[in-house]
């Protein structure tokens, strides 16, 4: 009996349109806005671009950051977005972006919400954190600086959910994306604020852009002035120097005056000798 084999057929070539059809409606592309009217306090704009700025001057060659930019993850719709009041994607230097398309740039490691009165207008913050789980934003901050108790809440990504870490756990402040911890600071016109320190305890600090500035004008005032007390003390330096040569300029003329007196009243007591008795 004879085994007939199956034919392979190579993949059909795409085929062309042999003619126009008719249609109803044009393709309607999906439309990703690149910004929203909303309202926005000035302290909650100041505390969220502070945190910015911080992240970028320590950041800004290894992640690319964000601040208020929209956040797509599902390309077939812009319904579902957000507008984290920072982000944060490592690997990538920083760059500039209307918007932040998941599907293109990978989520952000790390998403900040700032709590502020304009907020009301925002979704319920159950429905903002189910937004941060379906974007696939694997730590998340909220920070209110109304609540005296815990002014810093942080989720992780658990087995496809975001949990809370219980308000005893030792490392709550932690940042594990960045290696950091959060830490609250009073400022005296913003009142409590959310930083960065590289310790637990907080005080070593990333410094703001005018904490950082200053920090650099101190240290170049202080560079001037040991570079001027070291001028100071090389022109002692050089005056002592100066001052022993001239001792010993003047210890060389008075120990050949004084070699010259001996060999002069030497001379005298030889001829002494030699004259007749």
């Amino acid at each position: 009996m004879s085994t007939i084999e199956p034919t392979v057929r190579a993949p059909a070539a795409p085929r062309e349109r042999v003619r126009a059809h008719v249609y109803s409606r044009p393709p309607e592309p999906v439309y990703f806005p690149e910004s929203e009217e909303v309202p926005e306090t000035n302290r909650h704009m100041e505390l969220r671009t502070a945190l910015y700025l911080i992240l970028k001057r320590e950041l800004v060659h290894t992640a690319t950051l964000g601040s208020d930019q929209f956040v797509y993850w599902d390309p077939r719709t812009s319904k579902k977005r957000l507008a984290p009041d920072a982000f944060v994607r490592l690997g990538v230097p920083h760059r500039t972006f209307r918007t932040w398309k998941t599907w293109l740039h990978g989520a952000p490691d790390l998403g900040v919400e700032i709590v502020s009165e304009s907020d009301e207008g925002e979704p319920d913050w159950d429905e903002k954190l189910e937004r941060y789980r379906a974007a696939g934003i694997p730590e998340v901050v909220r920070f209110d600086p109304e609540d005296r108790e815990r002014p810093i809440r942080v989720w992780d990504a658990l087995d496809g959910d975001l949990v809370e870490r219980a308000s005893d756990d030792p490392d709550l402040r932690a940042c594990e994306a960045l290696g950091l911890w959060w830490t609250v600071v009073q400022d005296r016109s913003l009142g409590p604020m959310l930083r960065l320190a590289r310790d637990r305890e907080g005080h070593d600090l990333l410094p703001t852009p005018d904490e950082a500035e200053s920090k650099a004008r101190e240290a170049e005032s202080k560079a001037r002035e040991a570079e001027s007390k070291a001028r100071e003390a090389e022109s002692k330096a050089r005056e002592a120097e100066s001052k022993a040569r001239e001792a010993n300029d003047k210890l060389q003329a008075e120990v050949q005056a004084l070699r010259a007196a001996l060999a002069q009243a030497q001379g005298k007591r030889k001829t002494r000798r030699r004259a007749p008795g």
